[in-house]
């Protein structure tokens, strides 16, 4: 089996549609796919409607936190997306969004850089807006090459010329509202240092005798010393260790599958679910 724990659609910040996002999981060659935008589940059902015979689609959801003021993110699996308390905090995070994106477009244009909120508006479209929409716009504008460019302390990372801090939850408070809500918790790219600051080690000690579920270990922000590290901190934490691609479509250069999950790894996450089954084709 072939399965892809962390990939994104136009319900947040890809550009595959959720209906693109499955069939083109398929294409790949793929038997699980895990549909896990920023903070909403507002795709879920237009993937489940379109998914191809044989594969099996993995509802989630990446939900925003910061922890020491380090920004980190918590991939929520097989959630009860209508359990109260959950469903309220993803509405304060997306309610947050928009303010938040016109914050750094004006930071933006303050600092020289001819984008726009309509541009950005335009971009996002129906998903929920965030930085790479903002990123994607000053790729358009040619003041960066890529999206990822513009995720530097010039721009627009943690504490950046341009950045401006939105509505995010302790990464405590999130493990609680996943597992309340009969989900599975598994801390996204732990050590990707390249994205920033990561919060240390003792931290995801503490937040694994909280009963965190898992850590994602194979991932492209983690250079292969980097990958050994986590599968060695998941066997003395206790915890799980996944791989996935954090496909975004087009918007960066990873293709789905580009790394996977074990599968009996992916079936002790399913049998820890108990808010939502995995959805068969």
């Amino acid at each position: 089996m072939r399965i892809d724990l962390h990939a994104h659609s136009t319900a947040s910040d890809g550009t595959d549609t959720p209906a693109e996002l499955v069939r083109n999981a398929a294409a790949a060659g793929l038997d699980v796919v895990a549909l896990t935008d920023h903070d909403t589940v507002a795709g879920h059902d237009a993937a489940a409607a379109a998914l191809p015979p044989g594969l099996t689609l993995v509802t989630g959801a990446e939900f925003s936190c910061r922890l020491d003021g380090v920004g980190i993110h918590m991939l929520g699996y097989l959630f009860d997306p209508a359990e109260p308390a959950l469903a309220r905090e993803r509405e304060l995070v997306r309610d947050d969004r928009v303010p938040r994106a016109r914050a750094m477009v004006a930071k933006l244009r303050e600092l020289g850089v001819p984008v726009t909120w309509e541009q950005v508006s335009r971009i996002a479209g129906d998903g929920s807006v965030g930085r790479p929409h903002i990123a994607a716009a000053m790729v358009e504008q040619g003041v960066v090459e890529t999206v990822s460019d513009a995720f530097t302390a010039d721009w627009l990372a943690d504490d950046g010329r341009a950045y401006a801090s939105k509505h995010e939850l302790d990464p405590f408070d999130a493990l609680r509202l996943i597992k309340g809500a009969g989900g599975v918790a598994v801390l996204a790219h732990p050590l990707a240092g390249k994205r920033g600051h990561c919060v240390p080690e003792s931290a995801l000690a503490d937040l694994a005798e909280a009963g965190l579920d898992g850590i994602e270990a194979d991932h492209a922000d983690h250079d292969p010393d980097t990958r050994k590290r986590v599968h060695a901190l998941a066997a003395e934490l206790g915890l799980l260790a996944t791989g996935s691609s954090d496909y975004h479509g087009t918007r960066k250069p990873l293709r789905l599958g580009e790394f996977t999950t074990e599968p009996d790894v992916y079936a002790e996450i399913a049998a820890r679910g108990s808010g939502a089954t995995p959805v068969t084709g």
